[in-house]
Order: C-alpha cells, then structure tokens, then sequence
C-alpha cells in the first residue's frame, strides 16, 4: 500500500515504514500527527485518486526528529562595482516515520 500526500507545498510518494524529511511541522518529538492531504492511494491493483483531495484519507506519521539542513551559501557578486555579499541558510525541517495508511 502506497499513498501520494501533500505537506508543506511538496508532494511524496510514501508506503508504511517509510522515514522522510519534511518541511518544518509544529510537533514535538515522538507525537504522532495524522496528515490528511492525500491526493491518492494505492493498495495492490485498486487506485484511489482525488480530486484534489481523497475525503477522509489520512496518513498517520510519528514524528522522530526537529532540525535544521545544512547551510547553503548564497553569494551576490557585480563585476567591477565591489559589490559582494554572502549570505548562509539553514531551512528547519522535521524528519517522520509512516505508521499507517487509511483511505
């Protein structure tokens, strides 16, 4: 069983047991939250699509950690004019784990 879900403008292809890296969700460690933005399902040869969304389905996570990425540099360089500006980000993020699937 597989289902398609939406979180945090980004769309993932997930199945029970899956671990994932997510954008930031208001959690604490070791909750289970239930996303219910699934856009599909799939268990053997039945497939649930929606449109957008399938009512009632919902994926149940638990939520294993809250960190942030790795820096990423940004640099803004104009020739001949000394302009020169780096800049460092790091994105937060939440890492899950798929419990379940229900549709």
């Amino acid at each position: 069983m597989y289902a398609i879900l939406e979180t945090g403008g980004k769309q993932y292809r997930v199945s029970p047991g899956d671990t994932l890296r997510i954008e930031k969700l208001a959690a604490d460690l070791g909750t289970t939250v239930a996303l219910d933005r699934v856009l599909m399902v799939g268990d053997g040869d039945a497939l649930t699509v929606g449109t957008p969304l399938i009512s009632g389905a919902t994926v149940t996570v638990t939520v294993l950690e809250q960190d942030r990425a790795k820096k990423v540099m940004a640099i803004r360089y104009k020739a001949k004019k000394h302009v020169r500006v780096k800049r460092g980000h790091r994105q937060y993020y939440t890492r899950i784990r798929v419990d379940s699937i229900e549709a």
